[in-house]
C-alpha cells in the first residue's frame, strides 16, 4: 500500500471524526481537505462515505450502556420504547426528501456560493439561536414526545444542504424547540446513528461497483482515525457544553464561509459535482 496514500486516508479520517458532531459541516471540510490532498475524485467520494462509520461507531461505543439496556428493553419498557420510536420519527424527514431531491441538491446545490452561503447563513442562526431567552421544556431526552421528534427530524432534514451541517441543525433546532443544550446534543447524537447508518450502507450498495480489496488498508487507516478522532470529539463536546455555548462554532462557520470563496474564487478547489 502507497504510504502517501495511507497518510491521506489518516488526515481524511481525522478530519471527518472532528468535524462530524460539531455544528460546522463534515462535507464542506472533506471536500475542502480531499481536493488539498488530490483524493477528490470517485475512489475518494467512496472513502468519505466508508469513514462515516468510524465516526458512527464513536457514538455507540460512547452510549454502548443506554443502548444495551434501550434493545433489552424494547417491548418491556416504555423509556425504551419512546427512544427508539422517536428516533424513527426523527429519520424519517430527511430519508423521504433526501430520496425525493437527492439528485437535484446534488446537482445544483455543491458549488461554492451555495455551500458559502450555507456556512455563513447558519452561523447567524446560531448567533441569534443563542442570544435569544431559551425556554427549556425538555431536560433530558427520556421527556421528548413524538412531535418533539419530528420538529428535529425537520431541522435535521436542512441539513441536506451542503454546507449547514447536520449536528448544527438537530442541535440549535432542538435547542428553539424547547430542549436543553445537553438534550438536544444528546439526541443529535443518537439520531446520528440511524442516520449515517443508512446513508453509508445506502451509497455504498449504490457505488458497490467502485469497491476494491486493494483498498482495504487505506479504509482501515480512515475508519481508525476517523473513530479515534470522533470518540475523543463526542467526549470534549459533552463536556464542553456544560458550560459554554456554540458562538466559537458561528464565527469559524463564517471564516470558513469566506474560505470555500477564496479557494473557489482562485481556482484551488473545485465545489461542483462532490
Amino acid at each position: 500500500m502507497d504510504i502517501l496514500l495511507l497518510i491521506k486516508a489518516l488526515i481524511l479520517g481525522i478530519v471527518e471524526g472532528l468535524t462530524e458532531f460539531l455544528p460546522i459541516s463534515s462535507t464542506g471540510h472533506l471536500i475542502l481537505t480531499g481536493a488539498l490532498l488530490d483524493f477528490n475524485d470517485e475512489r475518494g467520494k467512496l472513502f468519505e462515505i466508508v469513514i462515516q462509520s468510524g465516526a458512527i461507531l464513536a457514538v455507540i461505543w460512547e452510549y454502548r450502556a443506554r443502548l444495551a439496556a434501550t434493545f433489552a428493553g424494547l417491548g418491556k419498557q416504555r423509556e425504551a420504547n419512546r427512544l427508539v420510536l422517536n428516533l424513527f420519527i426523527a429519520f424519517l424527514p430527511l430519508a423521504v426528501l433526501g430520496l425525493a431531491f437527492g439528485k437535484i441538491i446534488k446537482a445544483h446545490m455543491f458549488s461554492a456560493i451555495p455551500v458559502a452561503t450555507a456556512f455563513i447563513l447558519g452561523a447567524f442562526v446560531i448567533l441569534w439561536a443563542e442570544r435569544r431567552q431559551h425556554s427549556i421544556r425538555i431536560h433530558h431526552i427520556d421527556e421528548m414526545r413524538p412531535l418533539d421528534a419530528f420538529k428535529m427530524g425537520i431541522a435535521q432534514a436542512f441539513a441536506l444542504i451542503p454546507g449547514t451541517s447536520r449536528s448544527g441543525s438537530t442541535i440549535i433546532g432542538g435547542m428553539l424547540f424547547g430542549l436543553s443544550r445537553q438534550a438536544a446534543t444528546e439526541f443529535s447524537f443518537f439520531l446520528a446513528i440511524p442516520t449515517l447508518g443508512v446513508a453509508t450502507l445506502y451509497q455504498l450498495y449504490k457505488e458497490r461497483a467502485l469497491l476494491n480489496a486493494d483498498d482495504l488498508g487505506m479504509w482501515v487507516v480512515g475508519f481508525i482515525s476517523a473513530f479515534i478522532s470522533a470518540f475523543f470529539c463526542v467526549r470534549w463536546l459533552l463536556r464542553y457544553i456544560s458550560n459554554h455555548n456554540f458562538i466559537p462554532f458561528a464565527w469559524y462557520r463564517i471564516a470558513f464561509g469566506i474560505v470555500i470563496l477564496a479557494t473557489w474564487h482562485f481556482g484551488i478547489v473545485d465545489w461542483v459535482d462532490h
